[in-house]
């Protein structure tokens, strides 16, 4: 059976997109060009997001005392011996906020990335108010040439826990620069975590109808890890009834029936994230890899004989599509 989006897989899968997009298998390299964010120094708020320790999620070839092109190419090393079938990159400005800069210097950085051969794009992540008219219409004007893709972090669309995480900015600026990034035709991804404090699974199931609306290409989820280093460390030892602690097996039938609520249209880049043991401070899952959580979710899709959107009732041009083909 071919779903909507055109493969066997139950749901949007990312490397199926990727594949169609560029005819085979393309690698992401992390790269970390010094950026900050106005939720630490001071212009909106200090410390940060009470979740946040970035060097959790830094490979160890991405070294912020090295130049960006140095980082780029021992990235595009590490990917070559590693995935064999790599052979052409996109560049992922990754730590922190990535558009937090005047225009020049974003200039400078991109158009240094996008030189290297075989760099096919760039993914920029940073945060929606980072992004403004100007510097959306220079990447507008690059993705006319190369991929390019901004992921906002929006963490939740849940006005209380914005505040509690101490995120610094609501969900309407996030809804309304994720609208402004898609009508420049740039590619618009974001990134939600589940599990943070304050909200229970109906709050979290709702995001799927609220995300839903909005003109998102791609969206990456992840549950709440602890992380050693972090407010939220302090937070959940000190009120640990106040999170949703998700077992593994609740989260994959959690996220499961989440994706059956969400737009098919919406590519999934990933269900969950990883970060190493060393860095956690509490898990309620055992040492567990992204493929193996990735195999426990697509069985059960097949269990259920469902797939993403499958309880979706709002605009959907894929299903459109399908539905004039038929």
């Amino acid at each position: 059976m071919l779903f909507p989006w055109g493969h066997k897989r139950r749901f949007n899968s990312y490397t199926e997109y990727i594949r169609r997009t560029f005819g085979g298998r393309i690698q992401k390299v992390v790269v970390d060009a010094g950026f900050t964010c106005p939720n630490r120094d001071g212009t909106k708020g200090v410390g940060g997001c009470t979740y946040c320790n970035n060097d959790a999620f830094n490979p160890s070839y991405c070294d912020l005392m090295e130049p960006l092109h140095i980082q780029i190419a021992k990235g595009i090393e590490f990917h070559a011996v590693r995935y064999r079938r790599a052979t052409e990159f996109l560049v992922y400005f990754q730590p922190y906020s990535n558009s937090y800069s005047h225009l020049g210097k974003l200039m400078e950085l991109y158009e240094e990335a996008l030189r290297f051969p075989h760099v096919k794009g760039l993914v920029i992540g940073t945060r929606p108010d980072c992004m403004d008219d100007q510097k959306l219409e220079y990447l507008a004007g690059l993705s006319k040439k190369k991929y390019i893709q901004v992921e906002y972090g929006i963490e939740s669309p849940h006005e209380i826990t914005l505040q509690r995480i101490n995120r610094g900015h609501g969900f309407s600026e996030s809804a309304s620069m994720i609208r402004k990034t898609h009508e420049m035709g740039i590619r618009t991804g974001a990134h939600f975590i589940f599990g943070l404090p304050g909200e229970s699974e109906e709050m979290m199931m709702s995001t799927a109808e609220i995300i839903s609306g909005l003109p998102i290409d791609s969206v990456k989820f992840h549950q709440l890890q602890v992380v050693k280093g972090t407010a939220i460390q302090k937070e959940y030892k000190e009120k640990p009834e106040d999170f949703h602690h998700f077992t593994l097996e609740g989260y994959v039938n959690f996220i499961v029936r989440f994706s059956e609520r969400l737009n098919p249209d919406i590519v999934i880049e990933r269900f969950s994230g990883e970060v190493p043991p060393v860095q956690l401070d509490h898990s309620n899952w055992k040492l567990i890899r992204y493929d193996a959580v990735l195999r426990l979710i697509e069985a059960e899709f097949e269990n259920r004989n469902s797939w993403q959107g499958v309880y979706f009732n709002g605009k959907s041009d894929l299903l459109s599509d399908m539905n004039r083909n038929i």
